[in-house]
């Protein structure tokens, strides 16, 4: 397989991130906290722009992810991201959305390039999934006291976001900073959004098969 992110790394990620059409004003708000996560990021109102259109102007500006949020009755439920401009694009399922302004004595977020922490993608399929994540951050600098947590357990991922400060020379406090969620893959497809009727899928969750509830998928047992 060819590797889609073999230069990620090398140039900072351009990030887009939009909405379903017609957001609620909490998807609104949480898609300006999701851009405040991503340091590279640009937040666009989807208006009535159709998907192949806004895939196009998104590689005609060397965006490199675009990132599109759902919701059902104003709770964030479903996150996209397509890497351009050949793909992959994952499709994940949201649950648990906490924002930050719902969390009470909430620090400042900094504006330094995150260290990502990354548990348990053990397996190929998380490798994969961890890839896809990992690369819509630049890299940090050593210095940077903020962290990102990716945290896989039975297959759903848990989002957290910390800055932290050493207390002492062998201590540290973590303060949560959010939003945070859990996220559940349930598919990738290798094309990206305006292709996606035709576009192979490489991976699809099949909730209804016997050993489903069984398997991990993200991680080797």
């Amino acid at each position: 397989m060819d590797d889609e992110y073999k230069w990620a790394g090398v140039e900072d990620p351009k990030i887009m991130i939009t909405t379903s059409r017609d957001p609620s004003s909490r998807l609104k708000m949480f898609a300006k906290e999701l851009k405040l996560v991503f340091p590279s990021a640009q937040r666009m109102n989807r208006g009535k722009h159709e998907m192949g259109a806004l895939v196009q102007a998104c590689k005609a500006n060397d965006v490199t992810d675009l990132v599109i949020i759902h919701e059902h009755r104003g709770t964030p439920d479903g996150l996209i991201v397509c890497h351009l401009p050949f793909g992959p694009t994952a499709y994940f399922t949201l649950c648990n959305v906490v924002m930050r302004h719902d969390i009470p004595d909430l620090g400042t977020m900094s504006e330094a390039y995150p260290h990502l922490v990354f548990h348990n993608f053990t397996s190929r399929l998380g490798q994969r999934v961890s890839s896809i994540l990992k690369y819509l951050f630049p890299v940090p600098k050593d210095e940077s006291r903020r962290v990102i947590t990716f945290a896989n357990q039975e297959d759903y991922v848990s989002f957290r976001h910390h800055v932290y400060r050493k207390t002492d020379h062998r201590n540290i406090e973590l303060s949560e900073v959010g939003p945070r969620f859990e996220m559940k893959l349930y598919m990738i497809k290798l094309g990206t959004l305006e292709n996606e009727s035709t576009a192979e899928v490489e991976w699809r969750w099949h909730p209804y098969t016997n050993t489903a509830k069984k398997r991990k998928y993200l991680s080797i047992e």
